[in-house]
C-alpha cells in the first residue's frame, strides 16, 4: 500500500526522464489523470493515454525530448504538500515556480488547477507540486 501516490507518481516520471525513457506507465487514480492532463496542456509531456484494463487502470505518458540536445522538458518535479505536512496556500499568497516559466499545481474547490489559473478564479488551496 502506497502512503502518498503523488509522490509515486513524480518519482516515476522524474526516473523515467533521468533513465531517458520514451513512455512511463503509472496506476491510474482520478487525481493522477487530472495533474496528466495538466502536464499535457502545459507541454512538459508529448502525449498520454489512459487505459482501464485492470480494475485500477494505467497512465501511459509519453515523455518530451528536444529533438537535437535530447533535454527533457521537465527538469523539476518537487513534492510540495505531503501527508505528514500539509500546504495550504490562500488567493494572495500563491506560489510563483522559477519566477513564473514553472508551474504549481493546486487541488482547490475548483478542481485541480495550476497557480495562474488559480489566480485568474481568485481561489487558494493545496499545492500538491512544483514542475519546471
Amino acid at each position: 500500500m502506497l502512503t502518498d501516490p503523488i509522490a509515486d507518481y513524480l518519482t516515476r516520471i522524474r526516473n523515467a526522464v533521468k533513465a531517458n525513457h520514451r513512455v512511463v506507465e503509472i496506476p491510474a487514480s482520478n487525481l493522477k489523470k487530472a495533474i496528466t492532463k495538466i502536464l499535457f496542456d502545459k507541454g512538459y509531456i508529448l502525449n498520454y493515454k489512459f487505459e482501464d484494463d485492470t480494475a485500477q487502470g494505467t497512465i501511459k505518458i509519453a515523455l518530451k525530448y528536444h529533438p537535437v540536445s535530447k533535454l527533457s522538458a521537465i527538469t523539476k518535479l518537487q513534492r510540495v504538500s505531503r501527508p505528514g505536512l500539509r500546504k495550504y496556500v490562500n488567493a494572495g499568497s500563491l506560489p510563483r515556480v522559477m519566477n513564473g516559466l514553472g508551474i504549481a499545481v493546486l487541488s482547490t474547490s475548483k478542481g485541480v488547477i495550476t497557480d495562474k489559473e488559480a489566480r485568474n478564479l481568485n481561489v487558494g488551496g493545496e499545492v500538491l507540486c512544483y514542475i519546471s
